[in-house]
């Protein structure tokens, strides 16, 4: 007889009131209890609150980005759970904007889970990386795209799913290149997000042999819905270039660009034409079919932190699977070991770095309505995998476990 497993709702009445979720399915309870090898995962999460300053109100604010990309991968695992007598069971942890992250890792996960799943901000991450440091945890980063954590700030205990600023900024860097758009006029925000940006975008001209002609910082801290058109036309007054390339992580300004330019030219950067993980607009290597899924049990389109952590769940199922193992320290061998692989896609295999833990990953070049290229770009050549073109490679990484 089948014994169903409905969806539970833990709340435990905490001192920050965390919001407990258990996610399984029915199909991985088919096997007798007895052999069925379970692998439970925590997913930890801060709850995400709508910013006072938004640029425009025709995109929706979506404050839970992450956790449906991983129950439809747990999903996913039970499905071939079924046939490996392993069941797979998600548990969700929502800290409240003013509470305590660490506090709900010590009290309500370090001593009960082997796998983590975090989407919290970069000094979250790392305290967390620290707490877990002397437990069996293997944690997987889907809120980070910072290239310090994958650097000097990298620990070994911590596998990271989103492509950091450096891959999306060389992804971006070789399109420009095969463009020949090789002289670039830089503009950024005011935000330490925009100048760590910066930092990666003038790696990558560095790096791919192009010229950043002219750069400025918007500083106008009035309203640039009605400043745009009088001022951009004045700011954008430099020496020709061919392409603009903006750094505007919280969108406050560089969506009022386009079009009023002194010059007639394109725009990437953090908008215009973007470097993302995953977009809507995707639909090639059966990205379609994961769409459509998503679609229908989020009633909205997939975003980049929900395709971090469906990677994330999703691995930790590979891995599973393949060394028919729930031991953390064999599924983490595992994991970084090359013969390690996971279907995201995206055409190529992705696979982790065993240097700094960073997931291999091509890149999708996109507008707002469009798909354009993927990168890596095709002619960017690397004697390993082209992969390995996007961020820092292993000569270059300065993380040391």
């Amino acid at each position: 007889m089948k014994i169903p497993l409905y969806f539970l709702i833990l709340i435990g009445f905490t001192s920050t009131l965390i919001s407990s979720q258990v996610f399984a399915t029915k199909k991985a309870a088919s096997s007798t209890p007895s052999t069925v090898q379970t692998i439970s995962i925590a997913y930890l999460t801060q709850k995400k609150v709508q910013p006072t300053e938004m640029l425009s109100n025709l995109d929706p604010f979506i404050s839970e980005k992450g956790s449906t990309g991983a129950q439809l991968a747990i999903a996913d695992n039970n499905t071939t759970g079924e046939f490996t007598h392993q069941q797979f069971v998600l548990h969700v942890f929502i800290v409240p904007e003013e509470g305590d992250v660490a506090d709900t890792f010590t009290t309500q996960i370090a001593t009960k889970f082997n796998y983590v799943v975090t989407n919290l901000n970069a000094k979250n991450t790392l305290a967390i990386s620290d707490l877990a440091a002397d437990k069996p945890i293997l944690l997987f980063d889907t809120g980070t795209t910072d290239d310090l954590l994958r650097g000097e700030q990298c620990k070994k205990n911590t596998l990271h799913l989103l492509p950091s600023r450096a891959m999306k900024a060389d992804a971006l860097a070789q399109y420009l290149l095969k463009k020949r758009w090789t002289k670039w006029f830089l503009v950024s925000g005011t935000t330490p997000e925009d100048a760590l940006f910066v930092n990666s975008l003038k790696r990558a001209a560095k790096r791919f042999g192009t010229k950043i002609v002219a750069e400025k910082k918007w500083e106008h801290t009035f309203d640039a819905r009605k400043s745009a058109q009088s001022d951009v036309a004045v700011f954008t007054q430099t020496d020709d270039y061919d392409v603009l390339v903006v750094a505007d992580e919280q969108g406050l300004f560089a969506e009022y660009l386009e079009y009023r330019t002194w010059l007639a030219r394109p725009i990437v950067g953090t908008q215009g034409l973007i470097a993302s993980a995953w977009h809507h607009t995707h639909e090639q290597w059966g990205a379609a079919q994961i769409q459509n899924r998503f679609q229908s049990l989020a009633k909205r389109p997939m975003e980049e932190q929900d395709y971090g952590s469906y990677l994330a769940v999703r691995a930790i199922g590979e891995a599973a699977t393949r060394t028919k193992s729930n031991e953390v320290e064999v599924i983490n061998n595992y994991l970084r070991s090359p013969q390690f692989t996971l279907q995201g896609y995206k055409g190529n295999p992705l696979s982790f770095r065993p240097w700094d833990g960073q997931l291999r990953q091509s890149l999708l070049l996109v507008a707002p309505r469009s798909f354009v290229a993927s990168a890596p770009i095709e002619g960017f050549l690397h004697p390993k995998t082209e992969l390995d073109t996007l961020g820092f490679d292993q000569h270059e990484s300065v993380c040391h476990f």
